[in-house]
């Protein structure tokens, strides 16, 4: 049997919440489990407002919306990331510019970025990348510098901190991700998290639909009117319901996660030692959430070749990404410097499987593999 990349764990408690929501006869946005996602993930880590949306796209478009961000507009992001993180700033005509990798991480190298800044610069969006911190305290002081926004997208660092702060707690904006891929996951889903005050009346009605409606629910206003512009980001309790689920396992999931992420790291670092390839660098200031373990090998043929053995010997193991900066779409509207360290993490990185269901026996036969290939 090949073991999988990637395979979705369910608690056990998801059908009898989709149950209970049916039963409460509400199952559209906003509903009792809709609430009770928003309410755990500003309890837990402290952040002023949340808004669970059909997807973390979906939060980034809330996000741009909120910023009133315009055409001509600069927005400043890695290109070592997914493309749903270029699409809601390219659909109101910004302008992206393409910051580089670290030389030892595939996150934003931020000297770099700050290099990129123009007078036309409004956004510096910073992606946690396998749930690893960027250094906040320096993504934090470019943007005070320069009277930019700050964006981060956690769709990989739910639960990761930063000397001891939650991610998504530092910038006016967050996004997360609750696809089938990541820790906690609905399949599809995500979450706009707002930490300045200024912004928080304007995304409720933006987020449902331009209107007033939440307003108008609690009694607050005598009309539900159209008042601003907006779009349908809620996603149906049903969706909330089985979220909520994870959520309550949180803690568990990502211990599970963590000890099949050690026992990776404490197989291959032998083998790593002898310069075949180079393991996952943790700064200091960085927790770990055990959402990707991956290894950087010497060059794309020597990638290719051990995915080759790995998928042979029925072990599902890829790559990512595909730099955005070079795509088929976006190549001839590149002006930049060449980012040679994100072609490095694109041409050099293989992420091994990782699952909650994953046996440490499991484990240990991939790195046995591994080191057969480079025996």
């Amino acid at each position: 049997m090949k073991i999988p990349f990637n395979k979705p764990w369910f608690t056990g408690k998801e059908i009898q919440n989709i149950t209970s929501a049916a039963s409460f006869g509400h199952i559209s946005g906003n509903g009792l489990y809709t609430k009770k996602c928003q309410e755990f993930f500003e309890k837990k880590y402290g952040y002023r407002k949340t808004f669970l949306t059909s997807s973390c796209t979906d939060a980034l478009e809330m996000a741009t919306i909120l910023m009133e961000l315009k055409e001509g507009d600069e927005v400043i992001m890695p290109s070592y990331t997914f493309v749903s993180t270029t699409s809601p700033f390219i659909l109101r005509g910004a302008n992206i510019l393409f910051a580089d990798s670290m030389q030892n991480h595939p996150n934003i190298d931020l000297d770099h970025a700050e290099s990129l800044i123009t007078e036309n610069t409004k956004v510096l969006m910073v992606m946690h990348y396998g749930g690893i911190a960027v250094d906040m305290d320096e993504a934090v002081a470019i943007c005070r510098k320069h009277n930019i926004i700050l964006l981060e997208d956690t769709a990989h660092a739910i639960d990761s901190f930063y000397k001891g702060r939650p991610l998504g707690s530092f910038g006016e904006f967050a996004t997360c991700s609750f696809h089938e891929t990541k820790n906690i996951s609905s399949g599809e889903g995500g979450l706009l998290i707002i930490n300045d005050d200024k912004y928080i009346k304007r995304a409720e009605i933006v987020w449902e639909k331009g209107t007033n409606r939440s307003a108008f629910s609690r009694g607050e206003v005598s009309k539900y009117e159209w008042v601003d512009v907006g779009a349908s980001y809620t996603p149906s309790d049903m969706i909330a319901a089985f979220l909520y689920a994870q959520l309550k396992h949180i803690d568990d999931i990502h211990d599970t996660r963590i000890s099949i992420w050690n026992r990776y790291h404490d197989n291959l670092a032998n083998i790593s030692k002898l310069g075949h390839f180079e393991l996952i660098s943790i700064p200091d200031y960085a927790t770990n959430n055990g959402h990707v373990f991956y290894l950087i090998t010497g060059d794309m043929a020597e990638r290719d070749r051990l995915l080759s053995h790995l998928n042979n010997n029925m072990i599902q193991a890829v790559f990512h990404y595909l730099p955005l900066h070079s795509s088929p779409y976006f190549k001839h509207k590149y002006q930049g410097r060449p980012l040679i360290n994100t072609d490095k993490f694109a041409n050099r990185l293989i992420r091994l499987p990782l699952f909650y269901e994953l046996p440490l026996d499991v484990v240990d036969i991939i790195c046995g593999k591994i080191e057969e290939f480079y025996g």
